[in-house]
């Protein structure tokens, strides 16, 4: 029986890493793009070339994950550092493609995460993972998020829920159109008027316009409940991290923290705990 078990899993395991390494590809890609599309490179030619002394890479030496273990951390030809980041966002976009997988195809229940019943939700979810972790390291780096994430996510988001409407959880197109409309026109309007009110009241930016835009693509494809999720859960996100940095002095009470990779996280735990988090809320309500 227990090779029984084994052999059945074995094709999930097979389609689980797969899924790992596509998604530390994409995590490569989404490097390229989070370095060239702030400095108006672009993100086709020439292939990746070191930061520092502009050497290109070969393919072995530009292995997902890998590479930059096996380098150290430095460059193959100058030696000059080469950013933890990296890694990371290759990992952190593996790690995240596998949850998308894991919501469907494998045990939906993991980490408590809610099931997905259409398989074509799964792309949908990796390609909006990919948008929310270019954004927000982008927004990290540079203070600001690009247009092709913003705009870019708004127009993609519509399209998706007209084509998917089970994006939104709904069968016939219209509703799915419908509701994206309602989630990216909320999210943008909402979001605006918390930074109008906010500049008026400390004189000063309160929200930068690429938030405001985000929380667009956002709601096209959360709809209103992911937007009101996202701004609240973001908004705390980000509060516990400003106090954090100002605690340990690394920034002044009136410095600008970027929101995006706040809204971004909020966004994510929306996607993957949406329906157990309004359960937990709710019945903390009736206590």
């Amino acid at each position: 029986m227990q090779q029984a078990v084994c052999q059945l899993e074995a094709p999930w395991i097979i389609l689980a890493c797969f899924t790992a390494f596509f998604g530390a590809c994409v995590g490569s890609f989404l490097n390229v793009c989070i370095y060239r599309i702030p400095r108006e490179k672009s993100i086709v030619r020439p292939r990746s070339f070191c930061p520092h002394c502009e050497h290109l890479i070969p393919w072995y030496l530009n292995i997902p994950l890998l590479s930059w273990i096996l380098l150290r951390g430095r460059c193959k030809f100058c030696k000059a550092p080469i950013s933890p980041r990296y890694w990371v966002v290759e990992l952190l976009t593996a790690c995240l493609f596998l949850a998308a997988l894991f919501q469907y195809f494998i045990y939906p229940d993991t980490l408590g995460m809610q099931a997905v019943a259409d398989w074509r939700l799964v792309p949908v979810h990796m390609i909006f993972i990919s948008g929310l972790i270019l954004g927000s390291f982008v927004d990290l780096e540079h203070q600001i998020i690009p247009d092709s994430v913003t705009i870019g996510g708004i127009v993609l988001g519509l399209l998706l829920s007209g084509f998917i409407p089970s994006i939104h959880g709904v069968q016939a197109w219209h509703q799915g159109l419908f509701r994206a409309l309602t989630g990216a026109a909320l999210g943008f309007s909402v979001t605006w008027l918390i930074g109008y009110l906010g500049a008026k009241a400390f004189k000063q930016e309160a929200m930068g316009f690429g938030d405001v835009k985000l929380m667009g693509a956002i709601g096209a494809f959360l709809g209103w409940q992911g937007v009101l999720f996202a701004l609240f859960a973001g908004s705390l996100f980000g509060s516990f991290a400003g106090v954090a940095l100002i605690l340990r002095r690394k920034a002044a009470m009136r410095a600008h923290i970027p929101f995006g990779p706040y809204l971004a996280l909020a966004a994510l735990c929306w996607l993957f705990w949406g329906q157990q988090l309004c359960h937990a809320y709710f019945g903390l309500l009736r206590l």
